[in-house]
């Protein structure tokens, strides 16, 4: 019984340890270089200059439905509106990474 109690114990922590991992863990620093090769143009510093009201602030992603990595990723993807896709001319992994950049940067006011 011990020795049943003990793997079940185990098993417990590894599946904390293991799902408390993020499921999109991204590289920021590489997404800031992405970011500033094919997205500054319009988004320099969290702005937008085609649709001014529309920011990359944490309080218009919020406003737009666009603050998770998921909505990111998907808007980098295929685009809507003025903003372009970028499937093609960025990898998932690349998407990912500037998605991971946004919102980090969101979240520290674009400083």
């Amino acid at each position: 019984m011990k020795k049943i109690l003990s793997v079940v114990w185990i098993a417990i922590a590894l599946f904390t340890f293991a799902l408390g991992q993020p499921a999109l863990a991204a590289d920021t620093g590489n997404g800031a270089k992405i970011f500033s090769a094919n997205c500054a143009a319009c988004h320099m510093g969290g702005r937008n200059v085609i649709m001014a009201d529309k920011t990359l602030k944490k309080e218009a992603l919020g406003k737009y439905g666009m603050d998770s990595m998921e909505a990111i990723i998907t808007q980098v993807t295929n685009g809507k509106n003025a903003m372009p896709s970028f499937k093609g001319r960025l990898n998932a992994s690349q998407i990912e990474e500037v998605a991971g950049y946004v919102l980090e940067q969101a979240e520290n006011g674009w400083s």
